[in-house]
């Protein structure tokens, strides 16, 4: 098994200092904790004996004991790549964030093994049994979370981690699930996804993890064993244990088994959500509805449930209720994995391995010093790509309906189901003319039979259907932004008549704001009877859809004309890469896939990659899938991780539908450097290790 190379983070001055960091940020830590830091101090063979700091960020290894941390550190101690240093102290430090402890492991070269543990205060404690018990829990939950999908986004990060696959056997496994089980109930103090507000017994990083640890290895039966096992004592285990099931082809165990439990637990949101995501599957969209409705009843703070609503809305194409439960999504504030905050430090080592060296991954790269690709004001201001967690969610099922139905028919329904600022602004002068002594505060117009805004959703579900208005609210759009070309400005301007910005609504704080607004119960307003008031935050996507539609109509036009006129269509590889995601976000794929490969022709890029592993799934491209796999495998081990659970899963899903023989013969014979085709090979091992469907033969 290659391993990756070590990083080396040097500290010449103040020794410890990144110790002392990770001290101080234990009071901040919310869940998982950061990856575990691995701290030497190496002394100069010279005669003045100067001792120098070096640490690198590392997740995976086995943290069950003080020993298998200390096995780790004694690997770093030979280095034959540094001859005029040698270590005299190595220190483990890896997080505990069921009891919130930092647990430590101290190694002195040569002499003593010494372990303990250290509070949010800095104060040592004893590091008993149980606690590396949850300390091992949490080091492989931190792997699977911290772990790169392929696309580089997380490695790019954080400097000098070293990923590293914390499963690799079946004993490994039963080791993972055992203590699983054993602390299964106190998974929620782990926290959970952004998406998810309150954690709780089947929501939260714990059963994330195992649930992502199942998917990614299809060990399918170990998963059903043990969550029939924590069924016994919780039936609210069920909705997970129905995952699995479902995920294993045991569809119809699945089906009776949610039955059941439904009838004990009527109201368990999990499982209503689990229902409605297997009828939508499966194309019943009015099963799922009625499971998505009941569901949102059970946990109407939840956002999952409302997302899921919104989307079996979408699946069945009804838009305008669909563009209502979105507004009534609660939005929560995305809250990013804990990282580490580290000092400056002196230097930066980061040592290639010589087996993941690729030329077609180093040309064309930026040398150090070298200016950064230049790129378009109007791409880098792109909001929709900043969007995360809850909003991110919410701004996808916005692009599905855009593209369903086309961005017009998007704002006619848009000024149907929410009040418009300009006929608001139009039927309150009217109301005022006709009746100027009213003074009841009009907080609630557009909200009839509503008890407040942000329950809108909810009353559609109670029977509020009738969407009567016919507003269509379009202007036409401004003028894009400025380029020295005039000509290019011309094609600019073209291209965004062709759209139309989305009028602005009315804001529920202007409604609110006033005495003097009108009774909402005057005949001026009856046109709003059944009209809703628009979250900000949704007004805020639409805005961010609409300039994602303009930059894209206007690179699709350009791109038309030069064509026309037989010219080259010149873009950075960073821009290409930039329309990529934009085509990607709006679900234009083969427009994606088209700036991807221009932007690997110019030079190699791990997003641009991993969009063409996309095209080639959907497309059923084994070839073209193994291609990129080969090359997004060798430049996360370029970077120091030997693990991605989503490329794993993509050669475990390849090897079951082809064949480990066909998979493996492919791979060989691609005109690549051996090494670099062995470290996919290792993949592939992998799934022979956990006996995975197809890789018998």
């Amino acid at each position: 098994m290659v391993t990756p190379a070590v990083p080396e983070i040097i500290e010449d001055e103040d020794l410890f200092s990144a110790i002392d960091a990770r001290t101080e940020a234990l009071q901040g830590i919310r869940e998982l904790g950061p990856p575990d830091i691995v701290y030497l101090v190496k002394q100069s063979s010279k005669g003045n004996g100067k001792q120098t700091g070096v640490y690198h960020h590392v997740t995976g290894v086995d943290a069950s004991s003080s020993a298998s941390l200390a096995a780790y550190v004694n690997t770093l101690i030979y280095n034959s790549a540094d001859r005029t240093h040698r270590v005299v102290s190595g220190l483990y430090c890896c997080y505990n964030a069921f009891s919130n402890l930092d647990m430590r492991v101290e190694v002195k070269i040569p002499g003593s093994v010494e372990s303990y543990s250290v509070d949010e205060k800095g104060d040592r404690r004893v590091a008993s049994e149980s606690l590396w018990l949850e300390t091992f829990l949490c080091g492989i939950l931190r792997a699977y979370s911290y772990a790169d999908d392929g696309s580089g986004d997380t490695i790019k990060k954080i400097v000098g981690v070293r990923r590293f696959n914390p499963i690799t056997n079946t004993e490994t496994e039963h080791k993972f699930l055992d203590a699983a089980e054993q602390l299964f109930f106190n998974g929620r103090q782990l926290g959970s996804d952004p998406e998810i507000q309150v954690p709780n017994l089947v929501c939260n990083h714990l059963t994330a993890g195992l649930l992502k640890y199942i998917k990614t290895t299809g060990r399918y039966t170990s998963g059903i064993n043990l969550f029939e096992k924590i069924r016994t004592k919780d039936v609210e285990v069920s909705s997970l244990l129905a995952q699995v099931l479902i995920a294993g082809d045991e569809e119809v165990q699945a089906v009776r088994l949610m039955h059941d439990a439904l009838q004990e637990v009527p109201m368990d949101y999990a499982l209503l959500d689990c229902q409605a995501a297997f009828c939508q599957g499966k194309g019943e969209g009015e099963l799922a509805l009625e499971c998505a409705k009941r569901g949102v009843t059970a946990a109407p703070s939840e956002f999952g449930t409302w997302a899921r609503l919104a989307e079996v809305y979408v699946s069945v194409e009804q838009w305008d209720l669909a563009l209502l439960t979105l507004n009534s999504c609660p939005m929560f504030t995305y809250q990013d994995k804990d990282s580490p905050r580290m000092p400056e430090p002196s230097r930066i080592l980061l040592p290639l391995l010589p087996e993941s060296l690729l030329d077609e991954i180093d040309e064309g790269q930026p040398k150090q010093g070298e200016p950064y690709d230049e790129v378009h004001a109007s791409l880098r201001k792109l909001q929709a790509a900043t969007y995360q967690g809850t909003f991110l969610k919410a701004y996808n099922i916005l692009t599905e309906i855009a593209k369903a139905i086309g961005w017009d028919q998007l704002l006619r329904t848009r000024s149907q189901v929410f009040v418009m600022e300009e006929e608001y602004r139009t039927e309150r002068q009217t109301a005022i003319a006709s009746k100027p002594s009213s003074s009841r505060n009009a907080s609630t117009v557009g909200l009839s039979g509503t008890p407040n805004g942000a329950n809108v959703g909810a009353s559609k579900i109670n029977g509020d259907d009738s969407e009567e208005n016919r507003e269509e609210g379009d202007s036409e759009a401004s003028s894009g932004p400025a380029q020295t070309n005039g000509e290019a400005e011309t094609r600019m301007r073209a291209a965004e008549k062709s759209m139309h910005k989305p009028e602005p609504t009315i804001a529920s704080e202007l409604v609110t704001s006033g005495n003097e607004d009108p009774n909402p119960s005057h005949p001026g307003y009856s046109q709003f009877q059944n009209k809703r008031l628009c979250e900000r935050w949704l007004d805020s996507l639409f805005m961010g859809l609409y300039e994602d539609l303009r930059i894209y109509t206007i690179w699709r036009t350009e791109m038309a004309q030069y064509r026309q006129q037989q010219i080259q269509y010149k873009k950075s590889a960073t821009e290409w890469e930039l329309l990529g995601e934009l085509a990607e976000r709006l679900h234009h794929f083969n427009e994606a896939i088209e700036a991807y490969h221009q932007c690997l022709a110019i030079r190699f890029s791990p997003q641009a990659m991993k969009g063409i592993l996309k095209l080639c799934e959907r497309e059923g491209d084994t070839r073209g899938m193994l291609g990129a796999l080969i090359r997004l495998i060798c430049w996360q081990y370029r970077w120091y991780s030997e693990f991605s659970p989503e490329l794993l899963y993509t050669v475990r899903k390849l090897i079951e539908e082809e064949g480990a023989v066909k998979v493996r013969s492919i791979v060989q014979a691609t005109n690549l450097p051996q090494p670099v085709l062995d470290l996919t090979h290792q993949y592939c091992q992998l799934c022979a290790t956990f006996r995975s469907s197809g890789s018998e033969g």
